[in-house]
């Protein structure tokens, strides 16, 4: 990312000297879908970032700038909210007005949004949007950066204007993340425990379907959905149940003439997808990567079969990865219906990954699959320049 060029093209059209701020992108391990079923998820923050430049107006305007798009838009705070334009300004509009709910009154802006965080990856582009615009709109209204509330603001612009009604995974990875580890996260309690992950001989290879289907967003939600109900069918024998957090097999098990097949393996991908996340978390400490792989493995085939929200491209991936020496393990990240799917690998093996990832791709879809090398990146910050 070019700050120089970046920094030229705010002044061009502003006036007042800039502030640079980033929030990265994330990928996740595994513990998907569980977020918010009040499970355990295990993110890192990928070297890709949404970058804002911004700085403060005398008025209670935000000016944006989409720069990689060359769009532009103006969202007036003292003017009524406009909600689900089904653009990158409902994630802009929907932050700015969340921060100011949950902290107090904040300053019209002034801002510049360029990002290298692939978007319709999975990668959590919008979570990047939307942690480093509201690091940027606390840090000119001078008021003090709580990480955890910023990343509750950040979801409740996800749910309301963007209409996503998503855990809060990405935007607490966007938040926390430390260079160097993965980050297992109880999305109950919040606690978080960092995992040294990278290492000189492994690498994590996000490789790109280069296909959102259309119904990637509403079944999103009617998952969620799904998974509530689950959850009362539950209550009516153990009241003390709060969501499929507290729910173990055998008692799914136990009570699965109550459901529908749908939703008992909807709650079979959710609970065993947790079992998964923390046995995998006691792996990567070890540095047992094989294990740790055969885990995303069955991660994705409760992704695939109990969840259905894979899609033929995903699935093809991960076969690609499975019969490539060298790869430990493969699953799709991210909400699912395209994407990008996560592959950890010995890294001296890349280049025939690589290789038979393209060719075997290319022929079977008939397109080229973009294919990505992350390193590990500390959570949002404020860029010196």
């Amino acid at each position: 990312m070019e700050i120089e060029k970046i920094k030229a093209e705010f002044e061009k059209r502003f006036k007042g000297g800039p502030l640079f701020f980033r929030a990265p992108g994330r990928v996740n391990l595994i513990g998907e879908h569980t977020d918010y079923n009040d499970g355990f998820v295990m993110p890192f923050a990928i070297d890709r970032a949404t970058v804002v430049v911004a700085a403060t107006r005398d008025d209670r305007r935000i000016e944006a700038v989409a720069f990689d798009l060359n769009q532009t838009a103006t969202i007036d705070l003292d003017a009524d909210p406009q909600k689900k334009r089904k653009t990158w300004v409902d994630y802009v509009e929907g932050t700015a007005r969340s921060v100011e709910e949950k902290f107090g009154r904040i300053s019209g802006a002034n801002i510049l949004i360029t990002s290298d965080v692939p978007i319709g990856a999975g990668l959590s582009s919008s979570a990047a949007i939307e942690i480093s615009v509201g690091f940027a709109l606390l840090s000119l209204s001078d008021i003090e950066i709580d990480r955890e509330k910023l990343a509750f603001a950040a979801q409740k612009a996800e749910h309301e204007y963007a209409g996503t009604k998503s855990g809060i995974m990405d935007q607490f990875a966007s938040s926390f993340c430390k260079k160097g580890n993965a980050m297992l996260l109880d999305c109950r309690s919040l606690e978080r425990t960092q995992i040294p992950f990278e290492t000189p001989d492994v690498m994590a290879v996000a490789v790109k379907t280069d296909v959102k289907h259309s119904l990637a967003s509403s079944e999103y939600n009617k998952r969620r959905e799904e998974c509530e109900e689950g959850v009362r069918i539950l209550q009516r024998y153990r009241s003390e149940i709060k969501a499929l957090r507290d729910v173990s097999m055998e008692e799914l098990e136990k009570y699965r003439s109550e459901f529908s097949d749908v939703i008992y393996r909807r709650c079979r991908h959710v609970i065993t997808e947790n079992e998964r996340t923390l046995e995998a978390a006691e792996h990567f400490k070890k540095n047992e990567l094989s294990a740790a792989g055969r885990l995303m493995f069955e991660s994705h085939r409760s992704l695939r079969d109990d969840y259905e929200v894979s899609c033929p491209e995903l699935d093809s991936l991960v076969e690609i990865a499975a019969n490539t020496e060298g790869v430990y393990g493969a699953r799709m990240t991210g909400g699912g219906f395209g994407g990008c799917t996560i592959n950890l690998l010995v890294r001296e093996t890349f280049d025939r990954f690589n290789q038979s990832v393209r060719e075997v791709y290319s022929e079977e879809f008939g397109k080229e699959p973009e294919i990505y090398t992350f390193k590990t990146a500390d959570g949002a910050s404020k860029l010196a320049m």
